[in-house]
């Protein structure tokens, strides 16, 4: 029986042998990341260099862009280190630091998504009263709590975690995750269980409550409401559901897979879904937002014209 802060490393047991093709798998993964963070600092530029653009709609989608820049930082460099490696290990620290970026980019992620719904549910249905109601310091609290909160709950998951007692070092992902840690504890992991329920409850269930409600108001304004209304409310709110549904598939599969015995599925299958909302969510979102919000998609366009 060893204390967590005694052990120097743990070991990625997920990794297969792959031999010459790990440079490959390696490329593969480099013009991916590449790809992420070019497509998402363009629309953050876009949006921050463009006057117009600065609405709480745009600020909102600036902080989404941010947030898939820091997820996607937090897991594709020891993801590289690891591909080139024949030995996959991670130091403790870094693996406790790499559990603090990949939960929090989830937790700010589906808090993002929420309240842009919310913002949406405002513009939708109270569009003479949206610009009192959504004001400048408004948004920016509302940013402010969209990451601070999950921060602070990630702390406190990592806070219980590091003192652990563990039986062994050996995590069967290619990447860090806080409940394997929690599944080789040698000591009662009761309060960890509780407080890891609690948090994902608060993180991924509430804002999908939210979501729900202001959707199913959405919904009741559309059909009731004017074709144009309908037009506006299909445009703005169809990238946003799509987003939605992307990052729970990949988070659903996340949670099972962490939850229960998932040996019977290929391991290489397992890896392909556990990476998933990483690679596809980070993509996904400039793709779909560069493309079907016109005001981004025209300014866009104009840049890339501009410099030809």
């Amino acid at each position: 029986m060893i204390n967590s802060s005694q052990v120097s490393y743990f070991t990625l047991a997920a990794y297969l042998d792959t031999g010459v093709f790990k440079y490959l798998y390696f490329i593969i993964i480099l013009s991916l990341y590449v790809l992420i963070v070019c497509s998402n600092v363009l629309l953050i530029v876009v949006i921050c260099m463009n006057r117009s653009l600065h609405e709480p709609m745009y600020l909102f989608l600036c902080s989404l862009f941010v947030n898939e820049l820091y997820g996607s930082t937090g897991l594709f460099p020891l993801l590289l280190v690891q591909i080139l490696s024949d030995i996959h290990t991670v130091s403790v620290p870094f693996c406790f630091l790499q559990i603090f970026c990949v939960y929090s980019y989830v937790c700010v992620e589906f808090a993002n998504l929420a309240i842009m719904s919310y913002d949406r549910y405002l513009a939708i249905c109270y569009p003479l009263q949206y610009n009192t109601r959504m004001t400048t310091k408004k948004v920016a609290t509302l940013i402010a709590v969209i990451w601070l909160l999950p921060f602070l709950a990630i702390a406190g998951l990592i806070y219980l975690s590091a003192p652990l007692q563990l039986c062994g070092n050996i995590i069967k992902k290619v990447y860090c995750d806080n409940y394997s840690i929690v599944k080789l504890a040698c000591s009662d992991t009761t309060i960890n269980n509780i407080y890891g329920l609690s948090a994902t409850l608060f993180s991924i269930i509430c804002p999908l409550i939210l979501i729900l409600f202001t959707y199913i108001k959405i919904l009741k304004i559309c059909f009731s409401g004017s074709k144009q209304t309908r037009q506006k409310a299909v445009s703005t709110c169809t990238p946003h559901l799509a987003s939605l549904l992307n990052l729970s598939f990949g988070v659903c599969f996340e949670i099972l897979q962490s939850r229960f015995n998932m040996d019977n599925l290929p391991n290489i299958l397992r890896i392909f879904l556990s990476l998933y909302w990483f690679t596809c969510q980070p993509l996904f979102n400039p793709l779909m937002y560069g493309l079907n919000m016109s005001k981004i998609r025209i300014i866009c366009k104009n840049l890339v014209f501009a410099r030809m």
